[in-house]
């Protein structure tokens, strides 16, 4: 009876043992449960507020990243051929307003303004006498005219000796020869007066000729002094000076390099002058307005953010202005969304970040 007794003692323990980790796991699985859920709906909650809130941000505001800092940029280009004597700037260097830029050989355009400068002396001088011809004229006509006075006076007097001399030969108290002798000289006044008038009306001619031909004395003078001052207008253009305030760059010429007009030998990037061009689709314009604050941000500054306001939209598309503006009146047509350019301009200029044209750029406008 013994040995029963001592087999039950010893299954009972294995048995208590083995049912021991079945109890003691079902609680530890119960409690992770709803730490679970409380994380998944947490994440819920988050996730639906920020997507609410981009969802309220998104209706009150359009953004685009199709859009770049523009600035004006001057072609420095020649307006007169020779060979550059002198380049006074390099790349990336800032000028000023009217600072030389480069200097091209002045030799040629010194002659033509010395040989225009002669020709106007001459014309100048054509004008003097021209009026001393006038003068010579005018006297002509005054001489003439005093002549006319003289062959009337003359003939005044002779016609009362004829008119005597008709009384005294009725008489018989002068010879015939004597009456001819009056009624010659008469008509000899007569001729001369008739001459003197021809020699007024020459001399009046002679007048209006030379005076014709002062005023043609006086617009070759125009002529020659525009020739002048159209060759100190070349001569003027040896020197490239820069048209504004800015930074030099893409210099292409070296001294002893022969130019030509209109060969552009560098830019001139004018400095704190520059806007944003932003492309918003077509679909983004229903609220958009000038003057709605815009939130800029900058590629090259990923810290920083940049004010600025709307100044003005295009009135036409970006593709209106390519150089083979889209069709649709030909082929299949594919209707694709089309962009507008947005002018935006910065509210204060950061010194510490300045914009350079070209910078690629993040525009977000405030629309309601």
């Amino acid at each position: 009876m013994a040995t029963p007794v001592q087999h039950d003692s010893a299954v009972a323990p294995t048995q208590s043992a083995a049912y021991e980790p079945v109890v003691d796991e079902q609680p530890a699985g119960r409690s992770k449960r709803p730490i679970i859920f409380l994380v998944l709906a947490l994440l819920l909650l988050v996730g639906g507020y920020f997507g609410w809130q981009r969802y309220q941000f998104g209706q009150a505001h359009e953004e685009t990243d199709d859009a770049q800092v523009e600035g004006d940029v001057y072609p420095i280009l020649p307006r007169v051929s020779g060979p550059v004597l002198e380049v006074k700037v390099e790349d990336n260097q800032p000028v000023k307003k009217g600072d030389v830029l480069v200097t091209v050989d002045p030799a040629d355009y010194q002659q033509r303004v010395n040989a225009a400068e002669a020709a106007l002396a001459a014309a100048q001088a054509n004008v003097v006498a021209a009026r001393a011809a006038v003068g010579t004229a005018s006297a002509n006509v005054s001489t003439a005219q005093t002549t006319i006075g003289v062959s009337e006076a003359n003939r005044a007097r002779l016609q009362k000796d004829l008119q005597r001399s008709e009384f005294l030969r009725k008489e018989d108290i002068i010879p015939q020869s004597e009456y001819d002798a009056v009624q010659a000289n008469l008509k000899s006044t007569s001729a001369q007066r008739a001459t003197a008038q021809q020699q007024v009306r020459v001399a009046q001619q002679q007048v209006t000729a030379a005076r014709q031909q002062v005023a043609v004395a006086e617009a070759v003078v125009k002529q020659r002094q525009a020739d002048l001052d159209n060759a100190k207008l070349q001569l003027s253009y040896t020197t490239i000076t820069a048209p504004g305030n800015g930074i030099v760059s893409k210099k292409s010429v070296q001294p002893g390099q022969v130019v030509s007009p209109n060969q552009q030998l560098m830019g001139l990037v004018a400095s704190g002058n520059t806007w944003i061009i932003a492309n918003f689709k077509e679909t983004q314009l229903e609220n958009m307005k000038v003057g709605q604050p815009v939130q800029v941000e900058v590629d090259a500054y990923p810290n920083e953010e940049f004010a600025g306001h709307i100044e003005s939209l295009s009135a036409a598309t970006g593709a209106r202005f390519a150089l083979l503006p889209p069709d649709n009146a030909s082929g299949n047509f594919v209707k694709v969304t089309q962009r507008v350019p947005v002018k935006i301009v910065l509210d204060k200029i950061d010194s510490e970040h300045p914009l350079r044209a070209g910078m690629s750029v993040v525009a977000t406008v405030k629309t309601k």
